[in-house]
C-alpha cells in the first residue's frame, strides 16, 4: 500500500495546518484512493502551534478574554497538555496580524498586551511550563504590552505609564519590575521562534517585518528607534543585553521582551515541534512521498520554515518531498538544494490575492491532484517508489 506523509504548515490568513493537511489529503485520494495518508500538521511557532501539539500530545483548549492588537476585547484560546502543567500559547491568537483589518494595520500603535494576558491565564491555571509560539504578529512593541499585562511598569519621564505600541516605546524612560508576576521566576518559558533577526537595525524587526504589518517607509525609522530605546533601557535597568541575540527581533521584538521580562529561552520553533511530535520517527517508518507546504516558498524558507525543515529531515531517510505553495518567490534553487524535490503553485493561473485566499482550500486540493498526476505519469523516473 502506498504511504504518503502530509506535513504542511498553515497557509496564512486562509487555512490552518490541520485544514491544509485535510485538503492535501483530498487531492491525494483523487488520484490514489487506496493510499495510506498520515497527516502531521506542523508549525514553526506561528499559527497552528497549539493545535499541532494538542493533537499530538493530547490536552484541551481554553478560551479567555484578552486584548487584541488594537486594545479591543476578543476571545482567544490557548492549550494545556495532558500533563496539566504545560501550556501552549500562540501570540498570534491574541496579537496576530489577521486580527487587524488591513486598513487599520499600524505597528506604531498595535500591542502585545493580549499575549501577556494569555500568559497570565496559563499561570492562573497552574501551569509551570510555557511553550510560546511567536510567529505572525501584528506588533512592533518589543513585548512591552505583554510585560505590562504581567505587572511590569514602563514609565515615561514624568513617571506615567507609556502608551501602547512602538509609539509608547519612544517615550520609555524607566522600567520597574517590582510588581512583575513572581510565578514567572518558577516557570520554564520556551519560546518557539522561526527567525534569527536581531532586535533592531537594517536586519531587525522594524525594517524587515514592519512593512508587512502596515508600516510606511517613513514609519520604519521610528519603529527601529523605539526598539533601540527599549534595548538601551533594558540594559540599564535590568542589566541584560538582548538586542543582538538571534531571534530577539522575532514578532516585532517580542523575542527580546520574553527574554527580558519572562526569562524566556529562544528555540527553533520547527525543531521544538519536531521533537514534541516525534516527527523523525514517523519519517523513519518510511513513505513513498512526503508532501509539505505553506503560503509562500522563497529564499526565506531556508531559515526555520516548515517546508525546508521537513525536507531536510526527510532527506536523512531518503524520502522524496513535494511542496505546495500559494506563492513561489525568488531563491527556489536554494530551496531545492535543501531537499525539496518539486514545488507546485496552488493557483492554476493568474488570480488576485483576495481570490487566492478565499479559494485556498479548493486550490490546494486541486494543486495536489495536478502534482500527483504529473508524478504518476513520471512513475519511477520522477520520484515515486511504485
Amino acid at each position: 500500500m502506498m504511504r504518503i506523509i502530509v506535513a504542511p504548515d498553515s497557509f496564512k490568513e486562509s487555512l490552518s495546518a490541520s485544514e491544509a493537511a485535510q485538503r492535501i489529503t483530498e487531492g491525494i485520494i483523487n488520484i490514489f484512493p487506496a493510499a495510506q495518508v498520515i497527516q502531521v500538521p506542523l508549525s514553526d511557532g506561528g499559527e497552528g502551534l497549539t493545535e499541532s501539539l494538542i493533537d499530538a500530545a493530547g490536552g484541551r483548549f481554553i478560551e479567555c478574554p484578552v486584548s487584541d492588537p488594537l486594545g479591543d476585547k476578543i476571545q482567544a484560546r490557548y492549550g494545556i497538555l495532558n500533563d496539566q502543567r504545560t501550556a501552549v500559547i500562540e501570540m498570534a491568537a491574541a496579537s496576530g496580524l489577521p486580527l487587524v483589518p488591513r486598513s487599520n494595520r499600524n505597528p506604531l500603535v498595535t500591542t502585545t498586551r493580549g499575549t501577556g494576558e494569555l500568559i497570565l491565564a496559563a499561570l492562573n491555571a497552574g501551569c509551570e511550563r510555557l511553550i510560546i509560539g511567536i510567529g505572525g504578529s501584528a506588533t512592533n512593541d518589543g513585548g512591552a504590552g505583554m510585560a505590562q499585562a504581567l505587572g511590569v511598569k514602563l514609565l515615561d519621564q514624568k513617571g506615567s505609564d507609556i502608551g501602547p505600541g512602538a509609539q509608547g516605546l519612544l517615550n520609555l524612560s524607566q522600567i520597574d519590575i517590582s510588581d512583575l508576576d513572581p510565578r514567572l521566576a518558577q516557570t520554564e518559558v520556551m519560546v518557539a521562534c522561526d527567525v534569527e533577526n536581531p532586535l533592531y537595525g537594517l536586519n531587525g524587526a522594524a525594517y524587515v517585518y514592519g512593512p508587512q504589518k502596515g508600516a510606511s517607509l517613513e514609519m520604519l525609522p521610528l519603529l527601529d528607534q523605539a526598539l533601540i530605546n527599549l534595548a538601551e533601557i533594558i540594559a540599564r535597568d535590568l542589566g541584560m543585553q538582548v538586542h543582538d541575540i538571534p531571534g530577539a527581533g522575532a514578532a516585532g521584538g517580542l523575542g527580546a521582551g520574553l527574554m527580558a521580562f519572562a526569562g524566556g529561552k529562544l528555540l527553533s520553533g520547527i525543531q521544538l515541534v519536531f521533537e514534541i511530535l516525534g516527527f523523525e520517527a514517523i519519517l523513519a517508518a518510511g513513505a513513498d512521498l512526503v508532501i509539505t507546504g505553506e503560503g509562500s516558498i522563497n529564499s526565506q524558507s531556508l531559515y526555520g520554515k516548515v517546508p525546508v525543515g521537513v525536507a531536510r529531515l526527510a532527506k536523512k531517510h531518503d524520502l522524496p518531498v513535494l511542496a505546495i505553495a500559494g506563492q513561489i518567490g525568488s531563491g527556489t534553487e536554494e530551496v531545492y538544494e535543501a531537499g525539496i524535490d518539486a514545488i507546485m503553485a496552488m493557483a492554476p493561473g493568474p488570480i488576485s490575492l483576495e481570490e487566492s485566499i478565499s479559494r485556498a482550500g479548493e486550490l490546494l486540493t486541486d494543486a495536489t491532484t495536478r502534482a500527483l498526476r504529473i508524478m504518476e505519469a513520471g512513475g519511477r523516473s520522477f520520484c515515486f517508489r511504485l
